[in-house]
């Protein structure tokens, strides 16, 4: 990772890395904060497998901006984590100029104007290293918690694959093309640009293929290293991360009886049943409502689930499906 400030004395404390290792003690943590949108708002976040891409790209091109470093993040298609160590005013600027940036990617390739605008973000400040390595892992399981089949280390759009690996390995999807080399520096900028789907805030010589900057760019992976301390720690905590423990966050991924990306197929097949109809867009609230309860008997999901998939808030809806 390629440090766009100068923090290395100022983190090893506030992140309690300069402190000897006592077993059961906590070790206080300062300027650190889990942040995540909340995934019952917006029905897709990201469409594809181009959307995830240059979403991943747009992390890097945003981290130039600010005075943050990123410990962990998962980019799941109806919401995003990023557990971020930097003063408040920094890591809250990173999170809002990622939506504004993805927002207007929406927009432009796929006509869905402010869709992020009014997006609900919630963040939690981490004040010891218990809670830290619970936050890393929680975040990186979120997408085999949200019922898809895949490992927290081989979903390519978090940095789960980053951690504890052989020096110079990286799990990297087919597409990558193979080797990840310093490709943007034989681009012009404009090309670069283009290739990468975001707009960089300068020209670097950073790691890359397929299209895709390396996330070891961005992603503080070795310093996450440290706070483990050994593998076998990090195994421990991968294990014992629940959802429960971040409930004040108001996080909405849950332990689903279908995953995410099947039910969202039966609802659009669902709302040409019902409706003739597969986009929420030109549902009312009263069809969403009648298509999350039909959902919700045929295949007995949660509550929570048929609610996000229909664009509807749990909140003011569980009562009611």
């Amino acid at each position: 990772m390629k440090t766009s400030f100068n923090i290395s004395g100022r983190i090893e404390s506030d992140l309690g890395l300069n402190v000897p290792y006592v077993k059961g003690t906590n070790v206080p943590i300062s300027n650190c904060r889990h942040y995540c949108t909340d995934g019952s708002s917006v029905d897709t976040m990201f469409y594809d497998e181009q959307d995830f891409v240059e979403g991943m790209n747009r992390i890097y091109a945003v981290y130039m901006k600010y005075k943050v470093v990123i410990l962990a993040f998962v980019l799941m298609d109806t919401h995003v984590h990023f557990v971020l160590y930097g003063d408040e005013k920094e890591t809250g600027g990173f999170v809002h100029e990622y939506l504004r940036r993805t927002s207007l990617r929406i927009a432009r390739r796929h006509g869905d104007n402010k869709k992020l605008k009014n997006i609900p973000v919630t963040s939690q400040l981490i004040d010891n290293d218990y809670y830290l390595k619970t936050a890393i892992c929680y975040v990186i399981k979120n997408p085999t918690v949200a019922g898809l089949q895949v490992t927290p280390y081989d979903y390519p759009w978090s940095s789960g694959s980053l951690y504890f690996r052989k020096t110079d390995c990286w799990t990297s999807p087919l597409w990558s093309g193979g080797i990840f080399g310093p490709e943007i520096m034989n681009m012009s900028l404009r090309r670069a640009r283009k290739v990468f789907g975001t707009k960089f805030a300068r020209k670097a010589e950073v790691m890359s293929a397929g299209g895709m900057i390396f996330p070891g760019e961005y992603v503080a992976f070795e310093m996450v290293g440290r706070i483990f301390r050994t593998c076998r720690n990090f195994n421990y905590f991968m294990g014992i991360s629940r959802e429960e423990d971040l409930r004040p966050l108001s996080v909405t991924a849950s332990r689903l009886s279908i995953p995410i990306n099947e039910m969202r197929q039966h609802r659009k097949e669902l709302g040409m049943e019902l409706f003739g109809e597969p986009s929420l867009k030109n549902m009312s609230a009263s069809q969403r409502l009648k298509l999350a309860r039909t959902l919700r008997s045929r295949y007995g999901s949660s509550a929570r689930q048929v609610a996000r998939v229909c664009g509807l808030v749990y909140d003011e809806v569980m009562d009611l499906i």
